[in-house]
């Protein structure tokens, strides 16, 4: 049992003893100025109204009551208007650095999800083109929610949706066959709603080289599935270079060659939640929290997008998918409502709350302070692609990470390139470099430093134990973060914990101290090794051991 496990306990015991509920917990967390303690709780104000009394009174209580020693404390306090802070004694909480290194690679897992299975769907892009940076901010954090997920111990599907059916694979295949036509010297526009970037030439080319007996691509299901299958390879290019693998790739097209469409429609008729105005069908998803009924299927006959939509989540919960997780552009806000409002007029069972949403904002790329619009080879946006060549995986993946999904992103590719403080994933990475440094230095294995047989109590100094602080609240911040599917609080506890690695590095000296000094610095930096790599794999991103 750890000191806050202690801590807590006894917090809870001696609430309890005074007439707190017996199901009462205790709040226990680590204030933000050191000067305020190790621990504070404000288990006194939250008892105020149930024991009529001032939280201040109570907090003295509270602490009369504590046996904590057994926690290492040193000193507990009360702080108007109720506060009770703890000091604990040296080097208390820096011997659980040996569970740190012990753990290594499996330091901050955990058992949450229980092995339960979660489907988390992100990019879905339409194969009309190259990834775009919005893709690539979808990607990072779809990626990053799936791992926190997997280390809190789901059990999680990475899923890519295609949309490969609708009015814009129909534009694809047109703007394809416009310039198939134009090598041969004939004028051709590209549609209303077409494409014009240097890739959909270099598909027409392709095209004509594959198919000489269709020299003016009059075969337009030929051009479209040859299109689509070439954006599909040219996708699955910018993903491999992004570090982003998949464990399902669904069709849009296959929910109508397989009867899903079809099946939904009439599930919903049957349920009663539909009627019949102007020739097209509606479904009533105002019954369901929606601000006006949708449209099903126009008098045209074809389906508006969000009725595949329910299809394709139908078909999540039949695969065993009891959560599900959609990381979407925000421009897909108004879908959340609809396709939740069409799950539930089925009466299957499906919560209400299925799917779960992440949206994210746009992605504003900047160089030399003006703002970047055009891709070379995409013409009219800025591409995954782009962004690698320029300032490499790493730093694109930190970058599209660091800030909440809801928020708009400014991505500046000078200070992405840049080496040094300035550039965050530098400095994460320039931590981890520098402990490893240390080992390098001294000429000793850090596999070889357990923390067994250390004297803690040589981590005195107020660096090294906000560092030990830091270190040992990890496995927390990967549940949180994991429970919020908030992958920017582990870029900014990464960057807060390199800001205490480098400010230790500089001011104590590791090597040449004292024998037992030294090894309990060794124990610090190893356990920081480990902590920052684990951080750092979180989002996909390397550890180098040398900078």
């Amino acid at each position: 049992m750890t000191a806050e496990d202690i801590l807590r306990r006894a917090l809870a015991d001696a609430a309890r003893a005074m007439g707190a509920p017996d199901d009462f917990q205790a709040q226990l967390e680590r204030p933000r100025d050191p000067a305020h303690g190790d621990w504070a709780s404000n288990v006194a104000m939250n008892l105020a109204r149930v024991l009529k009394r001032k939280p201040l009174d109570i907090a003295n209580d509270v602490v009369a009551r504590l046996d904590v020693q057994q926690a290492g404390v040193r000193e507990a306090y009360v702080a108007p208007p109720g506060f009770i802070n703890f000091r604990m004694a040296a080097g208390a909480e820096a011997a659980r650095l040996r569970d740190v290194i012990a753990a290594a690679d499996t330091y901050g897992r955990s058992d949450d999800g229980k092995g339960e299975g979660v489907n988390v769907e992100f990019v879905s892009a339409n194969p009309t083109g190259p990834l775009h940076v919005g893709h690539g901010r979808q990607a990072a954090i779809g990626d990053t929610v799936a791992t926190l997920l997997e280390a809190t111990g789901w059990k999680v599907t990475r899923e890519f949706y295609y949309n490969d059916a609708g009015v814009q694979i129909a534009n694809l295949a047109l703007s394809v066959q416009a310039r198939v036509r134009e090598l041969h010297g004939e004028t051709s526009p590209i549609p209303e709603g077409g494409y014009h970037g240097e890739y959909i030439r270099d598909i027409a080319r392709d095209y004509a080289n594959a198919h000489p007996d269709d020299a003016m691509a009059g075969n337009l299901d030929q051009v479209r599935e040859f299109a689509v299958a070439a954006l599909r390879r040219e996708q699955d290019l910018d993903l491999q270079a992004f570090g982003v693998q998949f464990d399902v790739y669904y069709l849009e097209s296959s929910l109508y060659t397989e009867g899903k469409v079809d099946e939904t429609v009439k599930l919903l008729v049957a349920a009663g939640h539909t009627f019949e105005k102007d020739g097209a069908m509606w479904l009533r998803t105002t019954d369901y929290g929606d601000d006006k009924d949708r449209v099903m299927r126009k008098s045209d006959g074809t389906y508006t997008y969000f009725l595949p939509d329910v299809a394709y989540h139908v078909s999540k919960w039949r695969r065993g998918f009891h959560r599900a997780i959609n990381v979407q552009g925000a421009d897909h806000h108004s879908t959340v409502t609809r396709v939740r409002a069409g799950l539930q007029a089925l009466g299957m069972g499906i919560p209400e709350g299925y799917p779960e949403y992440e949206l994210h904002q746009m992605v504003t790329v900047m160089r030399n302070r003006e703002e970047m619009k055009i891709s070379k080879r995409a013409g009219s946006y800025v591409t995954v692609r782009d962004l690698i060549d320029e300032v490499g995986r790493d730093a694109v993946r930190y970058f599209l990470l660091m800030r909440k999904p809801d928020s708009p992103l400014v991505f500046d590719i000078d200070v992405a390139r840049s080496q040094s403080e300035e550039n965050p994933v530098y400095y994460v990475q320039m931590a981890h470099a520098r402990v490893c440094g240390i080992f390098r230095v001294g000429e000793r294995d850090p596999a070889g430093v357990t923390g067994e047989g250390i004297d803690y109590t040589q981590l005195a100094s107020d660096e090294e134990r906000e560092l030990v602080k830091a270190l040992l609240g990890y496995p927390a911040l990967v549940t949180a973060a994991a429970r919020t599917r908030s992958p920017h609080l582990v870029t900014q506890y990464l960057l807060d914990t390199a800001r205490l690695v480098h400010t230790w590095y500089h001011k104590h000296h590791v090597l040449g101290e004292a024998a037992e000094l030294q090894e309990a610095r060794l124990t610090l930096a190893r356990a920081a090794m480990v902590v920052l790599r684990n951080g750092l794999a979180l989002l996909g991103i390397t550890a180098p051991e040398r900078m």
